[in-house]
């Protein structure tokens, strides 16, 4: 009788998982991510320092991909 239960269940969880994907609300919205982040990162909200961090690392590591890209063997 479980194993019924749990196929009858596991059908019903497949059923409703199709269907369309869920809308972002950011999908309307015309500023890019990193405009956002950047907006954050300077806002008083607590932990946004913490955003522009991030930031700043990231692109400290994307430069250092590029150079070390643009090195020629």
């Amino acid at each position: 009788m479980r194993a019924r239960d749990l196929i009858i269940a596991l059908t019903l969880l497949a059923a409703c998982s199709g269907g369309k994907p869920a809308k972002s609300a950011a999908e309307g919205d015309s500023l890019t991510e990193r405009q956002r982040d950047s907006i954050l990162a300077k806002s008083r909200i607590p932990g946004a320092s913490g955003v522009g961090s991030a930031m700043r690392a990231a692109d400290s590591a994307s430069a250092r991909v590029r150079a070390t890209d643009s090195v020629s063997p």
